[in-house]
């Protein structure tokens, strides 16, 4: 299949993964790491748009720190479409920079926004729906459009995501795909909360993918964000290196769904018919790698004997575990991490007491 020529992606990954230390680090960033297969989830993103989206259409927009790590992950990438930030301004600056580099390059065009550590298995239904949300967010260049989401149905009462509350449906694609409304944009919920949400059957997890048209996202700047706009309009179409350095620390630290989604004029939602999972802590290796009859996930030199409900990674020494349950035990060379599965939400509380060096 022919991607059409308007149509872009921009992958966000300047995460660090802290849930995932001692793995994932300044030097080993979770979407650089290969925890479910042979590739890291970055590649794992970049080969699921094959089809929808054209090679040269990818981009990947990550922190400067980070750009020598992804050129030496995924060489074969092309190195001038690796853009970084020369500063960490949250996700409505890091929209705003895609948004202008697309527009620079094809005022008419469409983008994905998507990050690069999310676990999707079903590559072929979730490119079916993102060429369905590409056409739904071009409108032929209609001002009137709406700027898309994804919504993933929820199947358990989650506090670590955002939700959308949903509204009627609008559209329905002709491979399927359901376009509803967005009532509102919740917050990460207590667990009260989310056990209501849940019960109620009209809010969805909130899964951080977007797609939009330059034009409309510029436009809703405009009227919510007017520093952004300007930082849109003035983009530059070459190497945008000077111009970020310039410009972007200037921008506020800001979301883009508090800054532009909440306020805009129309939002609508694609509900996600393929697996999702954004794998932010250890306790999510159950669900994607082999379990054992005592629920014990192991990867790597383990032995174990009396031990159940453990989760278990070596990458190198041997982990020995007896008569442990309910632990998650992480091995590399310089660091080893003994945790309760219970508590991996509170990783990232221990990094200040770690060695710099072994962050």
């Amino acid at each position: 299949m022919n991607a059409e020529p308007r149509y872009h992606a921009c992958i966000i990954a300047g995460g660090s993964g802290e849930r995932f230390w001692p793995m994932s680090r300044a030097q080993s960033p979770k979407h650089l790491l290969r925890l479910f297969s042979g590739r890291t989830l970055l590649e794992e993103t970049i080969l699921r748009l094959r089809g929808v989206v054209a090679d040269g259409n990818i981009w990947i927009i990550t922190n400067a720190a980070q750009v020598p790590l992804i050129r030496e992950a995924i060489p074969w990438f092309p190195g001038d479409h690796i853009v970084g930030e020369p500063e960490k301004r949250d996700t409505a600056p890091a929209a705003a920079l895609a948004t202008g580099l697309v527009r620079a390059r094809n005022p008419d065009g469409v983008l994905a926004l998507l990050p690069a550590d999310a676990l999707i298995r079903d590559a072929k239904r979730f490119g079916e729906q993102l060429a369905q949300a590409f056409r739904w967010a071009d409108r032929s260049g209609k001002a009137a459009s709406s700027l898309l989401t994804f919504a993933v149905p929820a199947t358990f009462p989650a506090t670590g995501y955002g939700y959308l509350e949903l509204g009627p449906e609008i559209d329905r694609g002709s491979e399927g795909s359901r376009l509803l409304g967005v009532r509102r944009f919740v917050e990460k919920p207590d667990e009260a909360t989310a056990r209501g949400y849940l019960a109620d059957g009209r809010y969805a997890w909130n899964s951080g993918m977007f797609v939009w048209g330059v034009g409309q996202f510029l436009a809703e700047a405009g009227r919510s964000a007017p520093e952004l706009a300007a930082f849109i309009r003035d983009f530059p179409a070459g190497d945008p290196a000077a111009y970020l350095a310039a410009k972007f620390g200037a921008l506020a630290k800001v979301s883009v769904d508090y800054a532009i989604l909440e306020k805009a004029a129309s939002v609508a939602t694609v509900l996600a018919e393929f697996d999702w999972d954004d794998v932010g802590s250890w306790s999510s290796l159950p669900k994607h790698l082999a379990v054992d009859a005592s629920g014990n996930v192991a990867r790597g030199a383990v032995a174990s004997v009396g031990t159940s409900n453990t989760i278990a990674v070596s990458n190198g020494r041997l982990i020995a575990l007896c008569g442990v349950r309910d632990l998650v035990v992480v091995e590399t060379p310089d660091a080893v991490l003994v945790c309760h599965r219970d508590s991996v939400q509170d990783i990232k509380k221990l990094l200040p007491q770690v060695p710099r060096e072994a962050r």
